[in-house]
């Protein structure tokens, strides 16, 4: 069996090489280049032999969506994986609309990634975790405070805990408190996955 050729698309470097990583460790899959946003997914697409295209939702230039939606268009044997920090089912309409062949959440990517591209280029679709997906009304009972939020938008800067403090004029510890609570309503374990959700929901 050939090796599959995978470009990979997010605008964290931390995840990107991360990604390498875990696919360098299967021999049918070489990684023939990486990609901050759509347009130089598109760029590298048009230049390259590329078999499957792993693609973050929320990148800047052009997001994941729209990049899946013209490279289906113009080169639909392309497999797609897309990856998602956040599971929201109104994602899963437009996947399932655009022809995108899998969708994983980024906290389970590793040995399932590896068998997500298995079973994506044998030509079946990667689903398996939709159970997990939350609804639009299930997010809007979040109900993030206007405090909440404005820590959110200066995490998304890369400020530190201290940093937010002091531009908000409250306390370490409120900071941290609020880091907490956010944490909790959204189910999350890191601070990056809260930001995603921020950004992919509108938020900030």
């Amino acid at each position: 069996m050939s090796e599959i050729k995978v470009l990979l698309a997010d605008d964290h470097a931390i995840v990107m090489e991360g990604l390498e990583v875990i696919l360098s460790s299967d021999e049918q899959v070489q990684v023939v280049g990486t990609a901050a946003n759509g347009e130089e997914v598109l760029a590298f697409v048009a230049a390259n032999e590329v078999d499957m295209v792993i693609l973050d939702i929320n990148m800047p230039v052009m997001d994941g969506i729209t990049c899946a939606r013209k490279l289906k268009k113009k080169y639909p044997a392309l497999k797609i994986i897309i990856l998602t920090m956040f599971a929201q089912k109104s994602f899963v309409d437009e996947i399932l609309k655009i022809g995108i062949d899998g969708c994983l959440l980024k906290n389970n990517t590793g040995k399932e990634l590896i068998g997500a591209i298995n079973r994506v280029m044998s030509g079946q679709p990667y689903y398996d975790r939709l159970r997990e997906f939350k609804s639009d009304e299930e997010i809007k009972q979040h109900k993030l405070s206007a405090r909440e939020i404005d820590v959110i938008r200066l995490m998304a800067e890369g400020l530190t805990s201290t940093e937010i403090g002091e531009k908000l004029f409250i306390s370490d510890l409120t900071v941290q408190t609020h880091r907490r609570n956010l944490m909790r309503k959204l189910d999350m374990n890191k601070g990056v996955q809260v930001v995603q959700y921020a950004k992919e929901n509108g938020l900030i």
